[in-house]
């Protein structure tokens, strides 16, 4: 992980999907488990919804709100 990731997360919208448009750090976390059972995406998608995933799953979404202030 690094510090610009964090910040793509409350950037960058889904773009594909049941939740396209939706901010990557605003997906449901019933979907991001979803990609965790079944694989994510390759490339650059696929690691950040791995890293939301982590964060959802943990308990640590709060550290975004600071970003997502500044965005």
């Amino acid at each position: 992980m690094q510090a610009p990731d964090l910040e793509r997360l409350v950037t960058l919208a889904m773009p594909f999907g049941k939740y396209k448009g939706r901010l990557i750090a605003d997906l449901p976390g019933h979907y991001l488990n979803w990609f965790a059972r079944e694989g994510f995406p390759p490339g650059e998608i696929g690691r950040l919804l791995a890293l939301m995933h982590e964060l959802d799953h943990n308990g640590l979404k709060g550290l975004l709100e600071p970003l997502r202030k500044r965005a």
